[in-house]
């Protein structure tokens, strides 16, 4: 078996490798002419470093991340709404890693390149359709003196723009806004609390702060790189695009009186070198997937709201799946469509989690039910055992469960 998988982002990159583990031949191709550290961090959660664990990559990722061990929530005066433990921390087998998007995808490249050789990644390939045709896979690109590529599958891993998802659903219509807005950036700042705490404050309304770090010891004063989200309600925003430079000016405005004990936070976003922006944006859940040898994964198959940490584990999460179908299923249009009955019933309950009841809905609960103001004593509010249940909730949905073995 060969299979040809388009894109070598996070989730076609694991791919290649869960492939590669189980026998199965696999190629990717990548539309830009080279892999570079793009974007920002993100979170890893249990269930999926544990994919990459299986992989051999636990080492490498600890190495070059950070083992977040709180989530922590605050309102946007700065008073402590709920803590719990996140990862090991909270039973898990698994660590929770938060790393920069760029470092992950340059460490899972070098790990197919090192596995499969130098041949297995290929890029400055651009796909331009697939299809299934005499009981092979046939994917076509542009600009190659190879235009036509066969397989016995294709695997759609282009991402949020995928070219084979508007082949397969073409009056799918555009991207679904949520109201709401994003910029995010990296300051290189002192730790902040335990420094590995992943911390949610403020409420979409007035402003909203997603602060978690994602790399220590950056210089010789035992800096962190942190990452960062600001999030605001707003009409305005622009096409998808994860390198789209934002200004500052949009929306400091929302956090310049945020001047705690525990952080600076106006101080803190200006220390970024670079500030990206995104809107908050997802598309409904596609009716299927797959078509006779194609099939989607990751974004190309479910782009949801960047909440929760699920994007790219829901992708590995795919991978995992989808080799599995692959190294048990001899018949190859039975095994995608298995698969693709797992998975897109599983996202498609995190995407409409993610809109209606995401984790930081305990900040909007603790500022419906304060009116936006400060409290007193945040037991006269909400209690703990609400609040627990608010982030249980979620985490059942996205496919994890608490416990000492930390299994899902």
């Amino acid at each position: 078996m060969h299979v040809i998988i388009i894109g070598g982002g996070i989730g076609g990159l694991t791919l290649a490798l869960c492939l590669h583990e189980a026998g199965i031949g696999c190629r990717v191709y990548e539309q830009a002419p080279q892999i570079d550290a793009l974007g920002v961090g993100i979170n890893i959660l249990p269930h999926a470093s544990r994919e990459l664990a299986r992989l051999g990559l636990d080492d490498a990722l600890a190495r070059e991340s950070i083992a977040t061990r709180e989530a922590v929530f605050f309102n946007r005066f700065g008073q402590l709404i709920y803590r719990e433990p996140l990862g090991r921390a909270a039973g898990y087998e698994h660590a929770q890693y938060s790393i920069h998007r760029g470092e992950l995808q340059r460490l899972l490249a070098s790990a197919v390149r090192q596995r499969l050789g130098n041949d297995a990644l290929v890029p400055g390939w651009t796909c331009v359709g697939a299809q299934t045709n005499e009981g092979h896979a046939v994917a076509r690109f542009t600009d190659t003196q190879h235009p036509v590529q066969r397989a016995d599958a294709v695997i759609a891993c282009d991402g949020l723009h995928s070219v084979i998802r508007k082949q397969l659903h073409p009056h799918e219509g555009p991207p679904r806004y949520s109201g709401v807005n994003m910029w995010r950036g990296v300051s290189v700042w002192e730790p902040i609390l335990t420094g590995a705490s992943m911390i949610r404050a403020g409420w979409l309304t007035t402003g909203k702060m997603v602060i978690y770090p994602i790399r220590d010891h950056v210089d010789g004063a035992g800096r962190q790189l942190v990452n960062w989200v600001a999030e605001l309600e707003t009409p305005r925003h622009r096409r998808r695009d994860w390198t789209r430079e934002g200004v500052i000016g949009d929306f400091i405005g929302a956090f310049e009186d945020w001047h705690f004990d525990w952080l600076d936070v106006p101080a803190f976003i200006r220390r970024a070198a670079t500030i990206l922006e995104f809107p908050m944006v997802d598309q409904d859940p596609l009716p299927w997937w797959t078509q006779g040898r194609v099939t989607l994964l990751g974004d190309a198959a479910h782009p949801m709201y960047p909440r929760g940490s699920n994007g790219a584990g829901q992708a590995i999460l795919d991978a995992r799946a989808l080799c599995d179908a692959l190294a048990g299923e001899a018949d190859v249009e039975r095994a995608l469509q298995r698969y693709e009955s797992l998975r897109l019933p599983a996202t498609a309950q995190v995407v409409r989690m993610n809109r209606q009841n995401p984790p930081d809905a305990i900040l909007r609960e603790v500022f419906e039910r304060t009116g936006d103001r400060p409290f007193a004593d945040i037991d006269d509010v909400i209690s703990r055992a609400e609040l627990q249940a608010i982030s249980d909730r979620y985490q059942q949905v996205a496919g994890m469960t608490r416990g000492r073995s930390g299994q899902t």
